[in-house]
């Protein structure tokens, strides 16, 4: 299993509408739900390293999720 806990996927879900969600749903989508922020994660640190930087700042994330995440 991930590193994201399971009640806020949950809560997610269930603000998206769902009524209820069952544990394996969750577990699953929380996995998709990493592997989206582990290729977002690789774009900024691209970013701020492109930009002559070690820090990823918030600029970064905003233009990475304009690229197509």
């Amino acid at each position: 299993m991930g590193e994201l806990p399971l009640a806020p996927i949950e809560r997610i879900l269930k603000k998206a509408g769902a009524g209820r969600v069952s544990k394996k749903a969750a577990e699953e989508f929380a996995s998709v739900l990493e592997d989206i922020a582990s290729e977002l994660a690789a774009e900024c640190a691209a970013l701020a390293k492109h930009a002559g930087r070690k820090t990823v700042m918030a600029k970064d994330v905003r233009l990475a999720k304009k690229k197509g995440f």
